[in-house]
């Protein structure tokens, strides 16, 4: 078999998951889990949370019914809501909590008799300008809502645009829009994502939204003392499968662009941008080598790459490659960092692996 693996450590979920409650042991922290837990698999990371989580969200109905056909029994948030009206007869029958953005989904909620009240979350947009009602519309909206038999537990619901950033004038602004809207409508709140849980403590509301921090990634432009304790979920591992030795001024991959300084020895390893590692790798992006760092030399192709391991010693076809995550000797290279060399982020590179890679998890009943 290939021997590109994703390694899937569901303690190391736990601990980011219990990380996040300390963070805000005063709210309570949904774990979102949308684009299938980010890459992770959606179904085995719910099983190994639900016993500690209060609730779930993802962005979509499809992935809703998949959990709750999964076994999942705890409450499931959509965060974007319903796409179209009949949805919410998936919604009642399913028992799901939904947001509400959009005009058109407030009128088929109070067009639509559900078998029991509806748990619903307010979105407001205080300032990411993308999904939700202004501050001046969310008053009218709350009051049309608050006493509908249709609905229960109604909440508000924001979004942070800067909340990771280290300069905070327009965190503070949306959350001087959202405190006051609160206290207007004496509303529960629901604000926090991965950034203001970790950094943000105004924000802590009576839910959070922990989200890309459950799988080990530092959401912050800096990291902090509680970011440092995150553990690496995902661990992307493969092997050498051929070694070359290259005399100086010798060129690698396709374009030639990465040209031997010296005498080297050039791994091939088995991942390639058909796998989901991204193909904007510069040379010079970190690999481990039997848990020693290395470097991407040469263009990465649709399935393999190519890594200079000249001062590796006992190399040899076999050896483990680690391109994110933790090896087997514990060393460790982070998504985050792996992200800057591509020019992306971290979340574009869990949700990239592809299907084709296998989730290899640490728990023998998921």
């Amino acid at each position: 078999m290939r021997p590109l693996v994703a390694h899937i450590d569901l303690d190391a979920l736990r601990h980011n998951y219990q990380l996040a409650c300390r963070c805000a042991p005063q709210s309570r922290s949904v774990a979102v889990i949308k684009a299938d837990a980010y890459g992770h698999g959606a179904l085995e990371c719910a099983r190994a949370l639900e016993a500690d989580v209060p609730a779930f969200a993802v962005a979509s109905i499809e992935e809703a019914i998949s959990l709750r056909e999964g076994g999942i029994k705890v409450p499931i948030v959509l965060l974007e809501g319903i796409f179209t009206a009949d949805e919410l007869a998936l919604v009642d029958q399913y028992g799901f909590w939904i947001s509400v953005h959009s005009e058109w989904q407030v009128t088929a909620l109070l067009d639509f008799s559900p078998r029991q009240p509806i748990p619903v979350w307010l979105k407001v947009d205080s300032g990411m300008h993308r999904l939700g009602f202004s501050p001046e519309e969310a008053p009218g909206v709350w009051q049309r809502l608050v006493n509908a038999p249709q609905v229960t537990a109604l909440h508000l619901m924001s979004h942070f645009a800067t909340a990771d950033a280290r300069e905070g004038s327009y965190f503070n602004q949306q959350m001087a829009a959202l405190t006051t809207l609160a206290e207007k409508l004496g509303a529960p709140l629901c604000l926090a994502n991965s950034p203001a849980t970790l950094a943000w403590p105004v924000a802590h509301g009576d839910w959070n939204r922990p989200g890309v921090m459950l799988y080990g990634s530092d959401p912050l432009e800096e990291a902090n003392e509680i970011t440092r304790q995150l553990r690496p979920v995902m661990s992307l591992r493969s092997e050498i499968i051929a070694l070359r030795e290259l005399d100086e001024g010798e060129p690698v991959g396709y374009g030639g662009r990465w040209q031997a300084p010296r005498r080297s020895k050039i791994a091939v390893v088995a991942a390639g941008y058909g796998d989901g590692y991204d193909r904007h790798a510069v040379d010079g992006t970190p690999v481990l080598v039997n848990g020693q760092r290395c470097a991407i030399a040469g263009k990465v192709s649709m399935d393999m790459l190519t890594v200079d391991v000249t001062d590796v010693p006992e190399v040899a076809i076999g050896s483990e490659v680690v391109l994110w995550g933790s090896a087997s000797n514990g060393a460790v290279l982070s998504i985050d960092e792996v992200a800057r060399y591509c020019d992306t982020i971290s979340y574009t590179l869990l949700t990239g692996v592809l299907p084709r890679v296998p989730r290899h998890y640490n728990e023998a009943h998921v």
